[in-house]
């Protein structure tokens, strides 16, 4: 079964959704990002995946309390990612309770840090952000669009041991449409042994279904959740 990731966004400590990445389009969904993982962990959920949208916009961790408030109340298996821009970034992240990080924009713009840090962490703590607006990797919170194209992006990095990727597309991020399964597809075809994460689009438990019959192996989903258009019970029946 493919593996269910829900997703807490963080800006000012609190639990938002954004769509597409334009960051005037908050909503916030709970005050208490906690209370939200705890109901998560609740109904047997066991992963969750922790976006610092303020790190992601600036250059460096910010809302790491709200990680580690979360880390030390549950025992979800987190990554994290946003903001992470340096080596004092990645300890932050780690020493608040993350298991794993999501690297986006140094793997694009410094390539010999995000090598080193594999190398020191290893791949099982490191995933592969690879966000993507027209086949092309956004970086610094989407904000910016880079000329690295999708597949040679993905190629470079899994030849240098990394086998998690998170996958976004930020045409469907946050639009409840459905996600770019032909594109998941694609991805697999050229790199069947990759932990492919999905994510964007998801508006329904169908669409999950969607990616796990075409072999997805995780699914990271948000909005869709606090839409109500996915419940937790409806996640239950599937763990």
């Amino acid at each position: 079964m493919i593996e269910l990731i829900p997703a807490i966004d963080i800006i000012d400590g609190k639990c938002v959704r954004l769509s597409q990445g334009d960051y005037d389009s908050k909503k916030v969904y709970n005050e208490n990002p906690v209370e939200v993982a705890k109901d998560f962990e609740a109904h047997g959920l066991r992963r969750l995946h922790i976006v610092d949208l303020d790190g992601a916009a600036s250059h460096h961790i910010i809302n790491y309390k709200v990680l580690d408030q979360i880390a030390s109340r549950t025992s979800l298996i987190i990554d994290f990612g946003g903001g992470i821009k340096s080596d004092d970034d990645l300890s932050i992240a780690f020493d608040n309770g993350a298991q794993m990080v999501t690297v986006g924009s140094v793997a694009v713009k410094e390539p010999e840090l995000f090598g080193k840090w594999l190398t020191r962490y290893g791949s099982e703590k490191m995933i592969l952000g690879a966000d993507v607006k027209d086949n092309k990797i956004a970086v610094n919170g989407w904000k910016e669009a880079s000329q690295m194209e999708l597949m040679p992006f993905l190629q470079n990095y899994t030849d240098k041991g990394i086998n998690k990727v998170l996958c976004t597309d930020i045409s469907c991020d946050g639009m409840l449409k459905g996600p770019s399964i032909d594109l998941y597809k694609d991805i697999m075809a050229a790199f069947p042994d990759m932990h492919l994460i999905a994510s964007g689009g998801v508006s329904c438990m169908d669409d999950i279904l969607k990616l796990d019959e075409a072999g997805i192996p995780a699914v990271v989903f948000g909005k869709a959740l606090y839409e109500g258009r996915i419940s937790l019970d409806d996640l239950s029946r599937l763990i």
